[in-house]
């Protein structure tokens, strides 16, 4: 049983703030004095002084293995990162996630995602409540109505059979759930079509409206705050489409933690799913925001997924760091951001199935980390989150691996592939396969046995790192075990910047500044709060704008 209270770990005294600040310094001094050493050692040499290096540098997590072996990085170095995390009370911190701990300290709440996949079932507190029973509840709810729109039929709809299902939300509304459904189409529903929309272009939603009949789509609203304007606008929008209040009260959902605001915007009650307030957007795939996701796959593959997440929970939490697969590869991140000015991260799946995967990781990473102030309120001294980028391979290989393999940036690279593939073409899947392991090799070795017989301009230096990360299927378990890795890893590299990776204040800021220059635009009429600069654009959209 798991309870600890939410403001348990709430306050930090002054000799506690000061002996944290002052091994880590000591900690950061050894780890920059040991860089200096290992960056002049090639990659190649590292594999040359160790027989066994590649059997020491890869783990293994049930549904996943990882291959590290390609990185600046020897057992000593291993060693200093993980004294690193030990002193700032990594272990405490992993305890406070899973029992519901402030990890959240701006915003004074736990993070829940971890909850909602905990599959055995223990208790599982929060606010002297446990929370289990209404995780299961919902639960419960997504697989009655994944199954009634499976079967074309949904609360007593008596028209035409469902064909469609669209999914209006934004950002962590949108990415989890389109990325895991692109990822395992293999098990989706024949008879049923699942839409994402999330840009507020109005292109996008008219060739989307386009595509679909009003009698036979149902719309799920996607909303924690139900208050986001790109989605609130589209959803009124297909509203008036519909033109039909009873069709409205029938083909409408909503997933929110704003109840009442569904009711009044005309949803059912019965058609409202609830996301928990301690459930981040960029986090809840695994709450009822997958529904759309389950209703494609079916529930049997959702709890798969769940089940997969879960597994790699328990890796997290039970693992040595220098085993731990999350941790490890958050260290080494860390490792290169910090001590090799490695201001970029990319990730590249050699699968098209997880096309969508960096633009969900792009949110998932610098949406947590992009922050500068620490938890004892002081602007951080180093960099946080790197700019995390990436395509599906092989198309890179023709387009930036050039910049990959002869630019001078240090690119650290993850390389995402599965053994087995759900085409039936398999010998295009052993390319598949075979480029992606020829990248690496060809990042970390170079041309350098050639090099002397080359013109400089051919000249390739290697050097470069990266990780492989290797499954043996994509399939619903991998998929959670997957996402769930990357969570982890977020997270931790959150305690060593000593940030908080579950608000985003940034994201707000931006969103409240849209209000005053929408005004603007629709009045034609200069306004005192924004700008010179912003009523200039204003002035030119109102300059060109066309009238019909």
């Amino acid at each position: 049983m798991c309870r600890l209270e939410a403001t348990a770990f709430s306050r930090f005294n002054c000799t506690t703030i000061l002996m944290t600040k002052l091994t880590k310094l000591n900690e950061w001094a050894v780890l920059t004095q040991h860089q200096q050493a290992i960056a002049k050692i090639h990659l190649h040499d590292l594999f040359e002084q160790n027989p066994t290096r590649f059997q020491d540098h890869t783990l293994d997590a049930g549904d996943l293995w990882l291959d590290y072996s390609k990185n600046h990085v020897t057992q000593q170095t291993v060693e200093h990162l993980c004294q690193l995390a030990h002193r700032l009370n990594l272990n405490e911190k992993i305890e406070q996630l899973f029992c519901a701990g402030m990890v959240n300290f701006t915003e004074k709440r736990a993070a829940l995602h971890t909850a909602l996949r905990n599959r055995n079932q223990q208790t599982f507190y929060y606010n002297n409540e446990n929370i289990m029973p209404e995780i299961s509840a919902n639960l419960n709810k997504m697989h009655a109505v994944s199954e009634q729109l499976r079967q074309g039929s949904y609360c007593g709809y008596t028209g035409k059979a469902i064909t469609d299902i669209v999914n209006i939300g934004i950002g962590g509304s949108d990415l989890g759930t389109s990325m895991a459904y692109e990822a395992l189409r293999p098990y989706a529903s024949k008879k049923l079509k699942l839409h994402f929309l999330a840009n507020i272009d109005g292109y996008e939603l008219e060739d989307k409206l386009a595509k679909l009949s009003p009698q036979t789509t149902v719309f799920i609203i996607a909303s924690k705050s139900f208050t986001t304007l790109e989605t609130l606008t589209n959803a009124t929008t297909i509203k008036q489409w519909l033109n039909d209040p009873k069709a409205i009260k029938k083909q409408f959902m909503a997933i929110t933690a704003k109840r009442q605001k569904a009711i009044d915007f005309g949803i059912d009650a019965n058609h409202i799913f609830a996301i928990n307030d301690c459930v981040g957007g960029r986090f809840s795939l695994w709450s009822a925001m997958g529904l759309p996701l389950a209703i494609a796959i079916g529930m049997k593959n959702f709890e798969d997924l769940l089940d997969g997440a879960y597994a790699m929970d328990q890796h997290f939490k039970s693992t040595d760091f220098n085993k731990n697969m999350p941790v490890m590869l958050a260290l080494i991140s860390i490792w290169y951001s910090n001590f090799f000015n490695a201001n970029t991260h990319a990730v590249l799946p050699y699968t098209q199935q997880l096309r969508l995967l960096p633009a969900f990781l792009q949110q998932l990473h610098m949406e947590s980390n992009g922050k500068q102030v620490n938890a004892h309120g002081e602007i951080v001294e180093h960099t946080t989150s790197p700019v995390l980028w990436g395509r599906a391979g092989s198309h890179g290989q023709h387009a930036f691996h050039q910049l990959l393999h002869q630019g001078k940036h240090l690119i650290p690279i993850d390389f995402i592939v599965a053994i087995n593939s759900h085409s039936q073409y398999k010998n295009h899947h052993k390319q598949l396969v075979a480029h992606c392991f020829s990248q690496s090799e060809a990042l970390m070795l170079g041309n350098n046995k050639q090099a002397t017989q080359l013109a400089t301009h051919k000249q390739i230096p290697g050097n470069k790192p990266s990780n492989t990360i290797i499954m043996k299927k994509l399939t619903p378990r991998t998929l959670g075990a997957l996402i769930a890795l990357y969570e982890h890893k977020v997270f931790v590299q959150s305690i060593i910047w000593e940030i908080n990776a579950f608000d985003q204040f940034g994201v707000d800021l931006g969103k409240s500044a849209t209000a005053k220059i929408l005004e603007a635009l629709e009045k034609k009429q200069k306004n005192n709060t924004v700008c010179q600069p912003t009523q200039g654009l204003i002035d030119y959209f109102h300059r060109y704008t066309h009238h019909s």
